[in-house]
C-alpha cells in the first residue's frame, strides 16, 4: 500500500457526515456532499480495511479484507424496494472481513460499524444462509460439536461480550424440546458483539490495534462457525 494510503485514523468529519445524513437523508443533500463522503468516509474506510486486515490475518489467516464497495465496504445505498422507510441512505458505516470457502455473506467474519455516537464490533454470522441452518442444528445437537460450541459461547460471555442470534420461540421440529442446548437450537444466527461510545483511538492510526484484542476475545465463535462452513463446502 502506498504511503499516502496508510491508515491514519478517521476524522471528526467522518462522524459528522453520518450525524448530518441522519437529519437530511435525501438524494439532493447527499449528491451535494458526495466529494465529502469520498474523502472522509470512503478513503479512510479503504485504508482501515487494509490495515485491519493485516492485523486480523494474525488470528484468522485466510481472512478476506477487500477495500472495495460490496466486498469489505457495505454500500451506503439502502434497498428500499420492500421497505416502508424510503430513506435512500444508510446512516451508519459498515465494514466486513470474512473467512471461509463461500461467498462473503455466507461466511462467518468480523464486523465493524460506526453509528454515531456509538461504535460496534462483532464476530460471527448475523443471519445464517438457509442451506446452513440444518447443518448448524445437527452440529448443535451432536455431542462433540455441540459441547465445543457450548465452551466457545461460555468463553466469549466470560470475556464480557454479548452472544446473540436467538430467533425462534420453540426448539425446531425433529429435536428434543428439552434438549440441553435447546436455546442454541433456536438460533438462526450466531454472533458476539461489543458496543461503546466512539473511543479516542477512532481518530488515530491505533484503531486496528484497539480492535484486535476485542475481535480476538470473540474469536471462538468464529472458529466454530468457520469449521462448520468448511465442512459444508468441502
Amino acid at each position: 500500500m502506498a504511503e499516502a494510503e496508510k491508515f491514519q485514523g478517521f476524522t471528526p468529519q467522518t462522524v459528522k457526515f453520518f450525524q448530518d445524513l441522519a437529519k437530511h437523508n435525501s438524494k439532493a443533500w447527499f449528491q451535494e456532499r458526495k466529494a465529502l463522503y469520498d474523502s472522509e468516509v470512503l478513503a479512510p474506510s479503504r485504508a482501515f480495511v487494509s490495515a485491519m486486515g493485516a492485523r486480523l490475518a494474525k488470528i484468522a489467516p485466510l481472512v478476506n479484507a477487500d477495500p472495495k464497495v460490496n466486498k469489505s465496504l457495505f454500500r451506503i445505498y439502502r434497498d428500499v424496494r420492500f421497505s416502508k422507510d424510503k430513506s435512500p441512505y444508510k446512516t451508519h458505516m459498515g465494514l466486513w472481513f470474512w473467512e471461509g470457502p463461500g461467498p462473503r455473506m455466507e461466511c462467518s467474519g468480523f464486523y465493524f460499524q460506526l453509528d454515531p455516537p456509538k461504535l460496534m464490533i462483532g464476530v460471527g454470522m448475523y443471519c445464517m444462509p438457509k442451506f446452513l441452518l440444518s447443518p448448524y442444528r445437527q452440529a448443535v445437537a451432536d455431542d462433540k460439536l455441540g459441547a465445543e460450541l457450548e465452551r466457545a459461547v461460555k468463553k466469549v460471555r466470560a470475556a464480557g461480550y454479548e452472544v446473540g442470534g436467538l430467533k425462534y420461540k420453540r426448539v425446531p421440529r425433529g429435536f428434543d424440546p428439552e434438549h440441553p442446548r435447546g436455546e442454541l437450537l433456536k438460533h438462526d444466527g450466531l454472533w458476539a458483539s461489543f458496543e461503546t461510545d466512539i473511543p479516542p483511538e477512532f481518530y488515530t492510526a491505533d484503531l486496528p490495534a484497539w480492535c484486535l484484542p476485542r475481535f480476538k476475545a470473540m474469536l471462538p465463535l468464529h472458529q466454530w462457525l468457520l469449521e462448520l462452513t468448511v465442512r459444508e463446502f468441502v
